[in-house]
């Protein structure tokens, strides 16, 4: 099931990705540093939510309290979470 993720207080102003289960996929980011995000997504592709989680939340981007990388485990958290609660039918 498809996803967007409206971000907070980062220079990305959404993520989109897919799930299937919990695995992610098709990330990308609307905004953002271009190059790292690219790169974020590339290593991610295929990873579960959990992992992700592990990996990224509570990152911080200088004096933010989040991130790009916080936000997609944010975001893949809060989607998962709806789909498996059956909020979201996929």
């Amino acid at each position: 099931m498809d996803f967007t993720y409206k971000t907070s207080m980062t220079c990305s102003q959404a993520i989109h990705f897919t799930l299937e289960g919990n695995v992610v996929s098709g990330i990308s980011f609307d905004g953002g540093c271009n190059g790292n995000l690219k790169a974020i997504s590339k290593l991610l592709e295929g990873q579960t939510v959990e992992y992700i989680e592990e990996k990224l939340l509570g990152n911080t981007c200088g004096r933010r309290p989040t991130s790009c990388a916080d936000q997609l485990a944010r975001g893949v958290r809060e989607a998962y979470d709806k789909m498996t609660s059956g909020e979201i039918n996929g």
